[in-house]
């Protein structure tokens, strides 16, 4: 009787979270700015959500592990089907060297990390690559 109790609990948050990550699909939830100058200063990627469930969806917070991570998100409610936006702009300026950033977005939903990574070259070396 125990294993069929443990079974059906496991089916049951299966579905749960089945359930939670379908609700707001992200288009994407990692991407990579390549390698670019400090020089260039912030760089921006939209990520792009839909609404998959017949709920509304409400981005409560959405915090990147870093202040020199800003994120903006959509603040209304995201209607069944609708398209929702999380906007992450990472500050390059003296910041040299590989960075890999997480962003972190909670909705009534659930729970969703979203992730940015690239290279920043020192201005001066950017400068050398530009010359060759």
């Amino acid at each position: 009787m125990k294993k069929i109790f443990m079974i059906f609990a496991a089916l049951i948050a299966f579905a749960v979270s089945a359930v939670a990550e379908e609700a707001a699909s992200f288009a994407q939830i990692k991407h990579d700015f390549g390698t670019f100058s400090e020089a260039k200063g912030k760089v921006t990627h939209v990520f792009e959500f839909t609404n998959n469930s017949n709920a509304p969806v409400v981005l409560q917070d959405v915090k990147a592990s870093c202040g020199c991570t800003t994120p903006t998100w959509t603040k209304t409610p995201v209607g069944p089907g609708e398209k929702g936006q999380v906007e992450v702009t990472y500050n390059a300026k003296g910041r040299p060297g590989a960075f890999s950033k997480t962003i972190t977005v909670t909705s009534n939903q659930g729970v969703t990390r979203l992730q940015i990574v690239g290279e920043v070259l020192l201005e001066r070396d950017a400068n050398k690559e530009e010359v060759k």
